[in-house]
């Protein structure tokens, strides 16, 4: 019977301090779970599930199937960056419809803002709204025509060298190492220097066939990752082609990443060509901001204070390339599935944590409640005599 009591013993030994969840710190708050100067108790599956949370602490929301899930979160830079990027879209296509004739030379030259011209007019008096509004257009056409060339040729030498694999990989990945070397501004600088006539659209397949090697290594790691997935497997085993595999079960998971890769090309291609048209490479005949910024710089607007001609067209790249930048941030959530979950799991440890210090601060203190011994009483009184005396 002894030796029962004993194995009893045994087993019912109070917990340790082995458990995780009891020594658990988050922003530097200890745990509620912990009696002081005992081992700290192990809370049950209850308490480990509801410890912290009170009515304050934010509800989390069900995930999101389907399509939906390759949408990015709603968000404050996602709402900003898409106002930017509809705004200046609109501003393309409807402002040269209302605006007069950007090559119409027939105003006062060197105005400044007023009612009649609202950016005022340049050396040769034409109305730099209209010209503002027509280089929105021209910049906008070479960024997207660049951006999707780049993106399709990422993806035949990405996607297809990634599931591919052997010959064809080791070739593909060749030309791509080579491209991935060769600076791409450069090598756009000289290919723009032999043209003699250098329209918008040839200057945007060269953009485009230039800055496509970088995103076609990314893809090509993807594409290498997920042909060993379960459900490519399977198509493969049930004789399908290789090409509507990559269409059907692979694609679709690299939207997302496709997304934010053509987001990137076109803001790079807009900075190229306004870098190219700054140093005279741009296209001819035509009008975009980086022209804008050209003539204005040829003709000495920074130094004669004709802050109208050239801060708008500036001004114009970089909002455009802030709000696709800001969407691009939103994609990253949904392609980083850290980024997709941190923010939101640190808010609520945080507020949950705050919440338990402003309980613990509301609640009495017991020690102050405590009567005083009665020698520090006699104590007390003796010095109060002595200060009287």
């Amino acid at each position: 019977m002894a030796d029962d009591d004993i194995r009893t013993q045994e087993f019912v030994t109070p917990a340790t301090s082995s458990s995780p969840v009891a020594e658990t710190v988050a922003d530097g708050i200890a745990p509620r779970d912990r009696t002081e100067g005992l081992v700290p108790d192990v809370p049950t599956p209850r308490d480990v599930s509801t410890a912290g949370l009170t009515a304050d602490a934010p509800v989390v929301a069900p995930p999101r199937r389907g399509f939906r899930e390759m949408l990015p979160r709603r968000s404050g830079k996602l709402i900003v960056g898409l106002v930017l990027t509809i705004g200046i879209g609109l501003f393309a296509i409807i402002a040269p419809f209302v605006t007069q004739d950007p090559w119409n030379y027939d105003n006062p030259v060197f105005e400044p803002p007023s009612a009649a011209h609202l950016l005022g007019t340049n050396n040769l008096g034409a109305d730099l709204f209209a010209q503002l509004a027509e280089g929105a257009a021209g910049s906008l056409t070479v960024g997207l025509v660049a951006g999707a060339i780049a993106v399709v040729l990422s993806l035949f030498f990405g996607i297809v060298a990634g599931y591919v694999g052997g010959w064809t990989d080791e070739g593909l990945s060749l030309v791509t190492n080579v491209m991935l070397v060769i600076p791409g501004l450069p090598l756009v600088i000289v290919i723009a220097s032999y043209m003699e006539s250098r329209s918008m659209w040839i200057i945007a397949v060269v953009l485009g066939l230039t800055s496509w090697a970088g995103s076609a290594i990314v893809l090509r790691s993807q594409a290498k990752s997920l042909r060993s997935r379960d459900y490519v497997a399977a198509s493969r085993v049930a004789g399908e082609k290789p090409m509507r595999i990559i269409t059907v079960e692979i694609l679709p998971n690299l939207l997302p990443l496709l997304a934010a890769q053509f987001l990137f090309a076109v803001v790079l291609a807009i900075l190229a060509e306004a870098g190219l048209s700054y140093l005279g490479l741009g296209p001819s005949g035509a009008i975009t901001w980086g022209t804008m910024l050209n003539q204005a710089s040829q003709h000495n607007a920074f130094t004669i204070g004709a802050w109208w001609w050239f801060v708008p067209p500036g001004l114009m790249i970089a909002l455009f390339g802030c709000g696709l930048s800001l969407i691009n941030f939103s994609i990253d959530e949904i392609i980083n599935p850290k980024l997709r979950t941190a923010p939101a799991a640190v808010k609520s440890v945080r507020k949950a944590r705050k919440a338990q210090v402003r309980d613990e601060d509301t609640r009495p203190d017991p020690e102050a409640d405590a009567p005083v011994d009665g020698d520090d009483t006699g104590g007390n009184a003796k010095e109060k005599e002595r200060v009287n005396a």
